[in-house]
């Protein structure tokens, strides 16, 4: 270990005196270098949420509805791409993977810029831009995977606390940065000139009313500022464990084999895509998630055997009861930070008006609130508290944390949705914004504290070799509900209904409370209180 980067060899962390003279130190070193690296890879996934609802203020030519997909697309593609990711750290290394990815989202931060100079640009080129911004959301599987590997079983809640709460703060930051960063050209020439708002629109610090200069583009590109140096921070500064990846090849080798991997994320991310247009959600999702493991069974290679054997995860029932766990909180947190931004623009971007006849029509509300002012509010109280969910779990057991969350997620979620009919369909939506945006930020804090408590659970009740691989595929199957919340909303919202889907998450958290108690709160539990 002659050099910071070197592949090491030996790695006993549940040994005390390696942890303490020699462990320690590397992990906090990796962990703290994965931290900004995943705090980027959720800005650049989710940021579509932001963009779209600028869009919408700059006149760009697409319904409420397209625009709602272009942020589900992302939210498909990440989450997709979380199943291949899960295996990435077995086969590719750490190290190796981390920098590769990290580097890789470069792309989709130049093409959504450049793309976004033109309002007259395709549909279709936006969507393909979604979907490669969901290398962000892929990331997280690898990301986790990785950090488990590096710190001991007592100290599972606060690692992946860390690693995935301060990561999550990606969200808070795009929701924050990029409107800022759109009221001035701070890239000059080389980033292109301004477009003329049409309607208002706002910054964390206030309103912005329409006609005022905007520089869109600049949501994009100005992730290229962190991502240049992030990456090379990862590849000097971060380790491959040979006791975790025995034959991580060459370097050119492992990128190859997680561009591989990546790959076939993506083509299984455009055939869901098109069979959302053929099939019912319902349907169209699950098929997404078993073509992908199918084709992952059937890569050629070396890959083949560790692929088979991390499957193993499958024949486990906590497997299934943990992601069912997990996409209650981190699906509901990720979900809802994609949604929100739009939801608030088209509920209280519009009011109920009685004409002379006594019929009540949906017109502009001009004082509305602008959700670039306020959606960045949740996301930030659920990622700030999903470090101290960890660590309260680490002391009382993650199962009874999560039973407590679950029981206050029912609660909010269906008051969240009455409170949202009534917006919808009032005369005065403004004096309904306050409480809907507190219940939203309980839901927020509920859901961050329940990601620190599952992923604990996860850690406790999985061995060394299973763990990594069931954190990454139960992050990536939660992870689809930044396709589900936008789209579930999106239409109820169109339709005039926006509480069916609150009513129906809220069904959901019910049925999570069942499923807790079932396996990890009931006397004879399979594990008790992990």
């Amino acid at each position: 270990m002659s050099k910071k980067n070197a592949d090491i060899e030996r790695w006993d962390i549940e040994d005390p005196t390696f942890w303490e003279q020699e462990g320690k130190r590397v992990a906090t070193r990796n962990l703290w270098i994965s931290i900004p690296s995943l705090l980027l890879g959720f800005a650049v996934w989710l940021m579509w949420g932001m963009i779209t609802t600028q869009m919408q203020n700059l006149g760009f030519p697409f319904s409420v509805g397209e625009l709602f997909t272009l942020t589900a697309l992302a939210g498909l593609s990440g989450a997709t791409l979380r199943i291949p990711a899960s295996f990435m750290i077995r086969i590719a290394g750490g190290r190796n993977t981390i920098f590769l990815t990290t580097a890789l989202l470069m792309i989709p931060a130049v093409g959504t810029g450049l793309a976004l100079m033109n309002p007259q640009t395709p549909l279709w080129v936006f969507q393909a831009l979604a979907l490669l911004s969901g290398i962000g959301g892929g990331n997280f599987a690898a990301s986790m995977s990785n950090i488990s590997s590096f710190f001991p079983k007592k100290q599972q809640g606060y690692a992946l606390g860390m690693n995935a709460g301060l990561g999550n703060f990606g969200v808070t930051t795009m929701q924050i940065l990029i409107p800022l960063v759109m009221t001035v050209g701070i890239f000059g020439a080389i980033a292109g000139g301004p477009m003329e708002l049409q309607s208002a629109s706002g910054t964390l610090i206030g309103r912005i009313n329409a006609g005022t200069d905007t520089w869109i583009q600049n949501a994009a590109f100005i992730w290229l500022v962190f991502l240049i140096p992030l990456a090379f921070a990862g590849w000097f500064g971060m380790n491959n464990l040979r006791a975790i990846t025995p034959n991580p090849g060459t370097p050119a080798q492992a990128f190859g084999k997680i561009l591989g991997l990546y790959a076939v994320g993506a083509v299984t991310s455009v055939i869901g895509m098109l069979a959302l247009v053929w099939l019912n959600m319902w349907i169209a999702l699950p098929l997404t998630i078993v073509l992908t493991v199918v084709l992952l069974r059937l890569i050629p290679g070396d890959i083949k055997p560790n692929i088979q054997k991390q499957f193993e995860i499958f024949s486990n029932q906590h497997t299934w009861s943990m992601t069912v766990l997990y996409i209650a909180t981190f699906g509901s947190f990720i979900g809802f930070s994609a949604a929100l931004p739009l939801s608030i623009n088209v509920i209280f971007g519009g009011m109920m008006e009685m004409g002379a006849n006594g019929t009540m029509t949906r017109v502009d509300n001009p004082a509305g609130p602008s959700a670039l002012t306020w959606a960045w509010m949740g996301p930030f109280v659920g990622a700030l508290i999903r470090p101290v969910g960890g660590w309260i779990s680490d002391r009382m057991g993650g199962a009874i944390v999560t039973q407590i969350i679950s029981v206050i997620m029912v609660v909010a979620s269906a008051a969240v949705g009455y409170v949202m009919m009534l917006a919808y369909n009032s005369t005065d939506p403004n004096s309904y914004f306050a409480i809907f945006l507190i219940l939203f930020i309980v839901l927020f804090a509920a859901s961050g504290i329940g990601n620190g408590s599952t992923f604990r659970s996860i850690g406790v009740i999985f061995n060394a070799q299973q763990k990594g691989p069931v954190l990454g595929w139960t992050s990536a199957v939660a992870a689809y509900g930044a396709f589900i919340a936008p789209r579930v909303m999106g239409e109820q919202i169109q339709a005039g209904t926006p509480e069916l889907a609150m009513y129906g998450f809220s069904i959901f958290y019910a049925l999570c409370l069942i499923v807790n108690w079932w396996f990890y709160l009931r006397k004879s539990a399979y594990v008790k209180n992990p």
